[in-house]
């Protein structure tokens, strides 16, 4: 577990940025999904829905809903992460992000990336590190509830 704190700043940032993108979370979402594909095009194959398909990817009409399950679910975990004073990721929630297995490296990236773009007014160098401060501590809390069934 990292021994970072998740300040009261970083947490008003997170909440503030969210509360702007929630009207647009449709299309964020997509943008996110685009993006960590651009970023790890190999992780295509990891979804069954995006294996066999050669529809674009905003076409894909399984796609939207898998995208908006999982950035609405790491945009509400990470505004509430002070709140709850700890992590707390639902259980379905995490199979679903950690059925995805993706590095979180890619994730990180790709989200720090769609909020920036998503409230440019808003972004300063103190809105990504809270980002990706929030991004850590939910990927540890996922790590850690993750245990391989042996």
């Amino acid at each position: 577990m990292g021994s970072n704190v998740f300040t009261e700043e970083q947490d008003a940032l997170v909440v503030k940025s969210w509360e702007a993108m929630k009207k647009n979370s449709g299309e964020l979402s997509l943008k996110f999904f685009k993006k960590i594909l651009e970023i790890a095009p190999a992780g295509q194959q990891l979804f069954s829905f995006l294996k066999d398909s050669n529809v674009p990817l905003e076409e894909n009409p399984k796609l939207k809903p898998h995208a908006m399950a999982v950035f609405i679910m790491t945009c509400e975990s990470a505004a509430q992460l002070r709140k709850a004073g700890k992590v707390t990721v639902r259980e379905s929630n995490l199979k679903k992000l950690g059925a995805t297995h993706f590095k979180a490296g890619v994730t990180k990236l790709a989200l720090v990336e769609t909020i920036k773009e998503a409230v440019p007014e808003m972004w300063s160098p103190a809105m990504k590190n809270a980002w990706e401060e929030a991004h850590d501590q939910l990927a540890d809390a996922i790590k850690s509830e993750i245990k391989p069934s042996s």
